[in-house]
């Protein structure tokens, strides 16, 4: 049940971004929100980019972590969860017991600015995946090892499927067959077949796994491992690990953001203080600049000329320029930011 923060859910909303730029016409970059949860409070902070300042937060509910849009943008949808929270090193017999009724996916309303309802998500939801029809979630039930699939439409569980203990990232591949889901706990990656909603195999990767990142043909997938330093690759055809990309010294690999081109890895490295650049045609770290205390989750702009990250203990954001790779601004947040998701406003 140890309790850890990590990623946003870039490739899902530049899908969204991409979908309704076509719609109108114009260029999604022209405008658009920051959205982050917020762990510890338990709001929803928005990020006017432009003005580099935040509107007053709005309640979601406990322990907001994962987020993710809905197909046609209208909608956030959050993994809300009870548990009480508990850092490594906590000593979990001293906690208090957890609050199953406040589990669940919040839906929050865009347009409205506000939460319109919660539907049940499984136990201590942390992140899930989207189905491209909006109709289904896959869920990563921390305390209950599991991948939950659930119909957001009535909020059941349809299946659960044992990932290995203390599942965290979860990532559709862009073909939409597969599911990929990181164990923390084992070092490992579930790898559901989205047909059969089986389980068709398990890749060991590095110590405590976080994100997960695909190429945008799906051909390769990218895993943080946080406390190997390193990014576990994959080769999504063959499912097989075929190689790791070393961080860096002292780094805790957590989020990852990917250029629409795929030929940029962005991953923040938690208590290194920075963001590390990864070239995905050789594999190798090209450069690594400072953004903040400890950031987790990361997400770039739509025309990607900045980069967000959530960096949890100091309750900010950073606002990176990525032509000189410097922040220029840290905008207030709520308690412990964790996920970051950028929609047309």
């Amino acid at each position: 049940m140890t309790r850890h923060w990590g990623v946003g859910c870039a490739a899902a909303a530049a899908a969204v971004l991409a979908a309704i730029a076509a719609g109108c016409g114009g260029t999604a970059g022209n405008s658009y929100r920051v959205y982050v949860t917020n762990e510890a409070s338990g709001d929803l902070t928005i990020i006017d980019p432009v003005k580099m300042e935040a509107a007053p937060v709005v309640p979601l509910g406990k322990r907001a972590r994962g987020l993710h849009p809905s197909p046609d943008g209208k909608l956030l949808y959050v993994a809300l969860s009870g548990s009480p929270l508990a850092p490594p090193g906590t000593d979990e017999s001293t906690l208090p017991p957890p609050d199953k009724s406040a589990d669940g996916i919040g839906v929050f309303d865009i347009a409205q600015n506000k939460m319109l309802r919660k539907v049940p998500g499984g136990s201590d939801p942390e992140q899930f995946a989207i189905s491209p029809d909006g109709k289904t979630v896959y869920v990563s039930n921390e305390d209950a090892a599991g991948l939950g699939i659930v119909d957001l439409s009535t909020g059941q569980t349809l299946k659960t499927i044992p990932t290995g203990r203390e599942p965290e990232g979860v990532m559709m591949s862009p073909d939409h067959k597969l599911v990929f889901a990181t164990s923390e706990d084992e070092g490992t990656v579930a790898v559901v077949d989205v047909a059969t909603q089986t389980k068709i195999k398990t890749l060991a990767v590095g110590r405590r796994p976080r994100g997960i990142a695909f190429l945008p043909d799906g051909s390769r997938a990218y895993i943080s491992n946080e406390n190997d330093a390193n990014l576990s690759v994959i080769d999504v055809g063959k499912l097989e690990v075929t190689g790791t990309i070393a961080i860096g010294e002292n780094m805790k690999p957590m989020g990852l953001a990917l250029t629409k081109d795929g030929s940029k890895l962005y991953v923040s490295t938690g208590r290194g203080k920075s963001v590390a650049i990864v070239d995905t045609k050789t594999n190798q770290v090209t450069a690594t600049f400072e953004v903040g205390q400890r950031p987790w989750g990361i997400a770039l702009s739509p025309d990607e000329k900045l980069l967000f990250t959530a960096n949890g203990p100091s309750g900010d954001v950073s606002i990176v320029d990525l032509a000189t790779r410097t922040v220029l601004k840290k905008v207030k947040a709520g308690d412990r930011p964790w996920g970051i998701v950028v929609l047309p406003q």
